[in-house]
């Protein structure tokens, strides 16, 4: 891993002489000179100052070291919140606060359209305590999977398992692309696909009568045959069990419906179809995408055993296929 820009080695035990004074004047240029990264790469780039690597500062490189808590001696900790690292800091804390000020108003101001994960609500679960991950943005701002923390109220997972998202999708897309180009894929898609059909029938029933036990409740409770206490239990339950049903049905429906049509190269279509298409394909092929934790922090590929994919079974297809 490279050292951080400003620190004399990977561990950040030491600040490096030469180029703290570059740091700073380039955090005093964005804090109160009121410059652009743009700008200030410029800059940094005519003094002669280079990046870890040898490379010239570009408005990214710029970016991500005013992103990172390491230049103020601070981390963030398991729940995001900035705690002291127990190593020098280049600038204060005060001033790399001022700088994520500094970041949130230009995120404001262009901000990054929402994110359409491809593997939520339920594709996608850690696989140390089973709770189905959720996307969310990492500390950098990028899209990610977390498994929750346990609430207040006690909902939530181990809170253990973080992923890049684009990681993550991008190993997950190139098996179910490999997966795809098997011989005789197609034929057991359409049999998966009918399948599915008559499903959606069941989960429709299934839906419709939750719905009409949902008012069975409300109307004992509005002629005060059960006590309020009942008629919360039991509308929470109908709402949760609603909730998945209907889940399971949109991607049955979506599963039901996409079509790979002509395409003949793969790789082109998965890049290029939409996040529905990619999500129904996915949940025909895969049961479920099981993520571990990583055995090294700021790993930025996909370690052996950490992501393991569960396939599904596709009408007519053997074992040794």
């Amino acid at each position: 891993m490279p050292r951080l820009y400003g620190f004399d080695d990977a561990s950040r035990r030491r600040l490096r002489d030469d180029e703290v004074g570059p740091l700073r004047q380039m955090v005093s240029r964005a804090l109160t000179g009121g410059q652009s990264n743009a700008d200030i790469a410029v800059w940094a780039n005519g003094e002669g100052y280079r990046g870890t690597l040898g490379g010239e500062w570009k408005d990214a490189s710029i970016g991500r070291l005013f992103q990172n808590p390491a230049i103020a001696g601070l981390r963030y900790d398991d729940d995001g919140q900035l705690v002291d690292a127990g190593h020098p800091g280049a600038i204060t804390p005060e001033e790399f606060r001022a700088l994520q000020a500094r970041s949130q108003g230009r995120k404001t101001a262009d901000a990054a359209p929402p994110y359409d994960y491809l593997l939520v609500d339920g594709a996608s679960t850690c696989g140390k305590c089973t709770w189905a991950l959720q996307g969310a943005r990492t500390n950098a701002g990028t899209p990610g999977y977390r498994c929750r923390p346990k609430d207040k109220d006690g909902r939530g997972g181990c809170g253990e398992v973080r992923i890049d998202g684009e990681l993550l999708e991008t190993y997950v897309g190139e098996y179910v692309v490999a997966e795809l180009l098997k011989p005789g894929i197609r034929a057991q898609i359409l049999k998966a696909q009918a399948a599915v059909q008559s499903q959606i029938k069941e989960m429709e029933a299934t839906i419709q009568e939750l719905e009409g036990r949902r008012r069975e409740a409300a109307t004992l409770y509005g002629q005060r045959q059960i006590s309020s206490d009942a008629f919360v239990a039991a509308d929470r339950e109908i709402t949760a069990n609603l909730k998945d049903n209907r889940s399971r049905l949109r991607y049955a429906e979506q599963m039901a419906d996409f079509s790979l049509g002509s395409a003949k190269d793969l790789v082109r279509w998965w890049n290029t179809a939409p996040v529905t298409s990619k999500k129904a394909i996915v949940r025909l092929f895969l049961t479920n995408v099981e993520v571990f934790p990583a055995r090294a922090r700021g790993v930025r590929t996909v370690e052996p055993g950490r992501v393991v994919l569960h396939w599904r079974k596709l009408p007519g297809r053997s074992d040794a296929d």
